[in-house]
């Protein structure tokens, strides 16, 4: 019985790495800025209508949703399950996706919530925050190398890229989680 092969896209073979690194970092810094733009560059709004209220409690279950799909998918990449590994890829990215979303929304109406709790607890949540912000700017371009890689059928740059990818991704869909946590229990 023969494996089924992974998803790849006949475009992306063409593509050279170095052309589609140029890419992933161009894209990458301008999502960043239009992130840092649509979040900082205004005031909170003057009428916040009732749902939005509701999309912190969306972004941490879509945080932890791409969490749970990135174990299983490093499960079955252990098992050599490479069809089952790529669709929990996909889902992953999928809710790490509608995150995004989800928190632009969130935070170009809202504003940011500020951090009430005192003593060891609020330099424990701005660790967990700033290291989630900074890691999340950094796993973007390498969540891209890597989707790139594993689609353009280049498999041994995807795995060396995917080591460092999948460790800071998880972390950052945790943290995002704990954030949550965290700003309900003391905000």
């Amino acid at each position: 019985m023969s494996m089924p092969a992974p998803l790849q896209l006949t475009a992306l073979k063409a593509t050279s790495p170095k052309k589609a690194t140029f890419l992933v970092l161009a894209v990458s810094v301008v999502a960043l800025l239009v992130l840092v733009g649509v979040i900082y560059g205004h005031g909170r709004a003057a009428e916040v209508p009732a749902w939005v209220a509701w999309l912190p409690a969306l972004n941490a279950l879509l945080n932890g949703t791409s969490a749970v799909f990135l174990v299983l998918a490093y499960r079955a990449i252990r098992r050599r399950d490479v069809v089952t590994h790529s669709r929990r890829v996909l889902t992953s990215l999928g809710a790490s996706a509608l995150f995004l979303v989800s928190y632009i929304v969130y935070h170009s109406v809202h504003g940011d919530t500020p951090f009430g709790g005192q003593g060891l607890v609020r330099p424990l949540y701005f660790f967990i925050l700033v290291t989630h912000v900074v890691l999340s700017a950094v796993v973007l371009p390498l969540i891209f190398m890597s989707l790139f890689f594993s689609l353009s059928g280049r498999f041994p740059r995807h795995r060396k890229i995917a080591r460092y990818t999948f460790p800071i991704w998880l972390y950052v869909s945790v943290t995002g989680v704990l954030v949550f946590v965290l700003l309900r229990t003391f905000g």
